[in-house]
């Protein structure tokens, strides 16, 4: 989108109140970091429901909007427009009376595709509006190119790749069978669906007879439709050709990664090889480096713990631990915390495994274990950069904890994470790992414990009565009649699961006399936890309490979450 395009676009949404003008600087500022068009900034920031965008688009333009879910199209209208141009400009012909064709888009302020459009086919083009979900899911159902799991499988014969077994694998005809458009299109299709989906992570989990498919969507597995067992090692072998990884090796566990582009988007894509008894195991963890950082505001803190939080990580010195399970949203906070202080006068370096965003004005390095570029290492060098501010990706051993602690002792304000249940067992993790408990206690200024509670999905949302048990468990019984509790009874919009998106819930330990001293005496880790809710913490369940009190989360999804915290 021009300078003129934005200012049509941003200024009209200012004007009729929709976006205040902070709003759309921020936009506007996150536009030029990610390279995406305003809208999808707009969308991405939480400022405008892509619903509500679509429908200001096509009122304002006075242009139709189109909900493509229910509408038919004629595959010669489809035909019209080349399959490239219509991902390329992110739209697709629907309708053409005489000389005018219409084309639903995710974009209609988009002057460039309406030209490239009209001088392609000769037509008037006339805009429709439409949401970038439903234009991406018309293209992949009438182009034809992607297709079905089903249809794809169709086309080749199974005898074509029957001696293709775990046992009795001939690498070269692998390596025929790994080109074949039928493999490439299946494992395309697999990771498209998987960005489409929002999903973190890939699953193909081979068994002894099926070949299985999964994606982590909002923190949970479920099962797709999967390639059939007769190409489980042309499927596998795609990907690990894609990861730079041996194929003949087949006996021990690999790791790689590759970057694919889509739609605009850079996705960086880590892949895990692990043998076993059916065949390897190979899960994709997905990173879009183009998705729109979150501030810490949006994150889901409290409007009593965000204040707590901002005054810590404003402190000139010490360590800032973030704990939680993988794929709790660790990484998310410290990137949100690192860019609510950046400032041109403070010096901050990263060193990370992977880079899974890009930040402005901040040095980023990636740990690189062929080269001996370990966490530690790198905060060695790190060290002689004259920081201001680090963040470490993860404290994973002594070595790398020691060389934090001095850091954070010596006047630096040091960021990273642990793998620990709740906030108290961060101090004792690290003791553990052999720092000493005075090190330990006198350099850690702050940890945030954080999980990520799946949020009731809007569109499918309902009022409920819980059962006695599971308000005892929650502890909520006596307060059943003042609260209003919901669920979601599951929509197309949230693929009948009745959730939609995720939100956090913190427990943030900032240390007093009474827990240094627990700390330094070696009390347990139960200890140190029930002094600090004394000393007024808030804990992980009852921050969920919390949401589900707001109408937020679930029950369920809380203990889920809550029972070993």
């Amino acid at each position: 989108m021009d300078k003129k395009e934005k200012k049509s676009l941003g200024e009209s949404l200012v004007a009729e109140g929709i976006l205040t003008k902070e709003q759309l600087a921020a936009a506007c500022q996150q536009e030029k970091n990610l390279g995406l068009r305003l809208r999808k900034v707009l969308v991405k920031m939480g400022f405008i429901d892509e619903d509500d965008l679509v429908s200001f688009l096509s009122e304002k333009l006075n242009i139709l909007r189109i909900e493509l879910g229910n509408y038919l199209i004629d595959p010669k209208i489809i035909e019209l427009v080349p399959e490239e141009l219509a991902r390329k400009h992110e739209l697709i012909p629907v309708l053409k009376i005489g000389n005018r064709l219409t084309c639903a888009m995710v974009d209609p302020w988009n002057i460039f595709a309406l030209d490239e459009i009209r001088a392609k086919t000769n037509f008037i083009v006339e805009p429709a509006a439409a949401t970038e979900s439903e234009i991406r899911k018309a293209i992949d159902e009438h182009y034809g190119t992607l297709g079905t799991m089903e249809d794809l499988i169709k086309t080749v014969p199974q005898d074509k790749f029957s001696a293709l077994t775990e046992k009795e694998i001939d690498i070269k005809k692998l390596q025929e069978m790994i080109q074949e458009p039928l493999v490439i299109k299946l494992v395309n299709l697999i990771i498209i669906k998987a960005v489409h989906e929002n999903a973190s992570d890939v699953h193909i989990e081979p068994e002894e007879k099926i070949l299985k498919t999964k994606f982590r969507v909002d923190g949970l597995l479920h099962e797709v439709s999967s390639p059939p067992k007769h190409l489980q090692s042309a499927v596998i072998s795609r990907i690990k050709v894609l990861a730079d990884l041996d194929i003949a090796e087949r006996r021990l566990p690999q790791d790689g990664r590759f970057q694919i582009k889509m739609e605009g988007r850079e996705i960086d894509i880590r892949v895990s090889c692990m043998p076993t008894i059916y065949g390897e195991n190979v899960v994709l963890r997905l990173l879009d480096t183009a998705s729109a950082l979150l501030s810490l505001e949006e994150l889901g803190f409290s409007e009593k713990l965000l204040i707590e939080y901002r005054k810590l990580i404003d402190f000139p010195h010490g360590i800032i631990l973030v704990t939680g399970p993988t794929g709790c949203g660790k990484t998310t906070t410290l990137y949100a915390s690192l860019d609510k202080i950046n400032a041109v006068e403070k010096n901050i370096i990263t060193i990370e495994d992977p880079v899974e965003y890009r930040l402005s004005g901040i040095r980023q390095t990636q740990v690189n274990t062929k080269v001996d570029l370990s966490f530690a290492n790198g905060l060695r060098s790190i060290l002689r950069q004259d920081p201001d501010i680090i963040m470490v990706g993860e404290i994973r051993d002594f070595e790398t904890a020691e060389i934090a602690i001095q850091a954070a002792l010596t006047g630096h304000l040091v960021f990273s994470t642990l793998h620990t249940n709740d906030a108290a067992g961060a101090v004792t993790r690290l003791m553990d790992m052999g720092v000493e408990p005075y090190l330990a206690s006198s350099s850690i200024i702050g940890v945030l414990a954080q999980r990520l509670a799946r949020k009731i999905c809007p569109d499918c949302k309902e009022r409920y009565d819980p059962d006695a048990g599971a308000l005892k468990d929650i502890g909520l019984f006596e307060e059943k009649k003042e609260i209003k509790f919901y669920r979601g009874k599951g929509c197309v919009k949230c693929m009948n699961v009745g959730f939609k998106g995720r939100i956090g819930i913190f427990e943030l330990l900032i240390p007093d006399e009474k827990i240094r001293n627990l700390a330094i005496a070696k009390f347990p880790h139960q200890k140190i936890k029930e002094q600090a809710i004394e000393s007024g913490m808030i804990t992980l369940r009852q921050s969920g309490i919390d949401k589900i009190k707001n109408g937020l989360t679930t029950i369920e999804e809380v203990l889920r979450l809550t029972r070993d915290a």
